[in-house]
């Protein structure tokens, strides 16, 4: 990698989301390979400022929407990368959340339906819930509290899958799936949560690091650039293989193991304060991604150094600023 992406040029190209951390960097991607590109987004989570150096793009066109509300326009490539992705957003309202997982997936999926577009749903690892298989393979049906605070992601996200699955089953839509894990890199939000931005922002102002629990669960940390590869080498993928196929690095970190590498390459001395860990946080969550391999010919390439390195430097620049 990086991949050849001749197969989409010229073609009119959807991003759901697409002023968000993944959706921009995504909506970049496709402009390079010299598509045009739509972004829809209705700023909940996402932010004007991922895309504001597109302002003069000739590609490229912005318009604020909910996908909850249906959307027509004439497209060959839908990705559906809208909802918020990190606890604190997405338990804040969770009705709409399941809402956009739900009737936005499928209000996409109608439009596709009616181009005769291919569609790429960003699904998650979060549907494998608190997993008892490791690493979690795509057949694994996994361990999701329907009733607790974070199922309203979820169960919505699962219930997402199951209208693709419909969709493709019918013979209605070629729709692929890929589910996300832990994905991390400039353009994160500095407040969503997620414990990569909150290493690195507590670091650079030498605020205490907050770890949750004990620190010894487990996540596997993919750099974006690596992720969007996948997420574009997926769209041409055989309807047979369309997925679910899981995208993430399969390298595993404990949390104290990333405050180390936050610590050090930032130079900082800040010091772990622990608190009580979140109701049905996962204790491991690693992918299996041979069928990434085998269906895409990918794997992540950045390392954890590398891309926290280069994290680092966006939230500098981030904080010289006045933000957040």
């Amino acid at each position: 990698m990086p991949g050849n992406f001749s197969f989409i040029a010229g073609q009119k190209v959807m991003v759901a989301g697409g002023a968000g951390f993944l959706g921009s960097h995504l909506v970049d991607k496709l402009l390079q390979a010299d598509c045009q590109v739509t972004a829809l987004d209705n700023l909940q989570t996402g932010s004007l400022s991922n895309l504001s150096h597109l302002n003069s793009h000739p590609n490229f066109i912005f318009s604020t929407h909910d996908i909850i509300e249906p959307f027509d326009s004439q497209f060959d490539l839908i990705f559906n990368l809208a909802c918020p992705a990190s606890p604190p957003h997405y338990q804040s309202d969770p009705i709409r959340t399941m809402k956009t997982s739900v009737i936005g997936t499928l209000n996409l999926l109608e439009l596709a339906k009616r181009n005769h577009a291919t569609m790429v749903h960003a699904s998650t690892s979060e549907i494998y819930g608190d997993p008892l298989q490791h690493p979690q393979k795509e057949d694994y049906w996994g361990n999701v509290n329907p009733l607790g605070p974070r199922a309203c992601y979820d169960e919505g996200k699962r219930a997402a899958e199951t209208l693709c699955s419909d969709f493709r089953r019918m013979g209605q839509t070629d729709v692929k799936v890929a589910r996300i894990f832990n994905t991390y890199g400039p353009r994160m939000d500095a407040k969503d949560g997620r414990v990569v931005s909150n290493f690195i922002v507590q670091c650079l102002q030498n605020a205490p690091l907050t770890v949750y629990g004990d620190g010894k669960q487990t996540r596997s940390f993919c750099y974006v650039d690596d992720l969007i590869e996948g997420l574009v080498l997926l769209a041409q993928t055989p309807l047979s293989e369309g997925g679910p196929i899981n995208l993430g690095n399969p390298n595993e970190f404990n949390i104290l193991e990333l405050v180390e590498v936050v610590r050090r390459l930032t130079g900082s001395s800040s010091e772990a304060v622990f608190e009580a860990l979140p109701q049905d946080d996962p204790r491991q969550r690693r992918p299996d991604i041979a069928k990434a391999k085998q269906v895409l010919g990918w794997t992540p390439q950045t390392t954890i150094e590398d891309g926290i390195a280069k994290t680092i430097r966006y939230f500098r620049q981030v904080l010289s600023q006045g933000e957040p």
